[in-house]
């Protein structure tokens, strides 16, 4: 059964983060399911850190993107969601290619809500696991 409250598409997620990091960083979200969002991110000049390898915040971005995107949607018409917190524990390196994401609840309430987000390289290999702690706003 879907988690999602507002109709949401890959179309709606470019939309919604146009004119912002993600799309500096090139954020790409690559497909919606029941109960999970998957997006991606290039390991390019944009974001490597200085030794080559993507850098741990761009990781962070990724992880909070595809979970403050899937709060807001998972959350009824009017709600938003704002970051309390987030983690990331960096498992391996990535150098080229991209990093994508899956995010799936792991809490979803009516004041909160926690995502957890996989991230892993071209070759299937988990790279990050993070997680993040929405507060859901209600309507003013």
């Amino acid at each position: 059964m879907p988690i999602w409250k507002k109709p949401i598409t890959l179309e709606a997620c470019k939309q919604t983060s146009e004119n912002t990091a993600v799309t500096h960083l090139g954020i790409e979200f690559i497909e919606v399911g029941d109960d999970y969002l998957v997006g991606r991110v290039p390991v390019d000049e944009r974001t490597r850190q200085p030794f080559g390898l993507l850098h741990g915040g761009v990781s962070v971005v990724l992880a909070e993107t595809l979970g403050s995107i899937g709060a807001f949607y998972a959350s009824p018409e009017g709600h938003r969601g704002v970051g309390l917190d987030i983690n990331a524990n960096h498992l391996r390196a990535a150098t080229s290619g991209w990093v994508t994401g899956t995010a799936r609840p792991v809490h979803i309430g009516r004041t909160t809500q926690v995502w957890a987000i996989e991230m892993v390289n071209e070759a299937g290999e988990l790279t990050c696991v993070s997680r993040i702690t929405m507060a859901m706003l209600a309507p003013r």
